[in-house]
């Protein structure tokens, strides 16, 4: 378990991180509607992937105590996804709806890239 809040840890920087970047696009860019739906979307993304974190580890708990396990929440993640949607949707002034959905795809892409990092560091300190 303290692995995946490690993981969570590392991913949620990289996240930040795209965040600042993306502020700074909207700040200092002609494509404010663009970097801003990124920003709601990655917005709604983190907020996803700590959602799935924190019901892996209460998922984790009860089948180690031998109780009955909750769902990991997928109707939420899919409720906030349509949130997001919506949002955009009504505000198209200011977010653009297809970066909007690439945000929302962000902490997968950034689960994806941590993890080929991690495999890559473990294979070079295996050599």
């Amino acid at each position: 378990m303290p692995e995946l809040q490690s993981m969570f840890k590392r991913q949620r920087t990289y996240i930040m991180f795209l965040l600042v970047l993306y502020v700074l696009g909207a700040g200092f860019t002609p494509y404010y509607t663009i970097f801003m739906g990124l920003i709601l979307g990655t917005g709604f993304s983190l907020f996803n992937l700590w959602s799935l974190v924190r019901k892996n580890r209460k998922f984790s708990e009860a089948v180690a105590a031998n109780e009955k396990a909750k769902s990991l929440g997928t109707l939420t993640r899919i409720a906030i996804g349509a949130l997001a949607a919506v949002v955009a949707l009504r505000y198209p002034e200011h977010f653009h709806v297809v970066s909007m959905v690439i945000g929302l795809m962000t902490a997968y892409v950034v689960i994806i890239i941590d993890f080929f990092i991690q495999n890559l560091r473990r294979e070079k300190k295996e050599r």
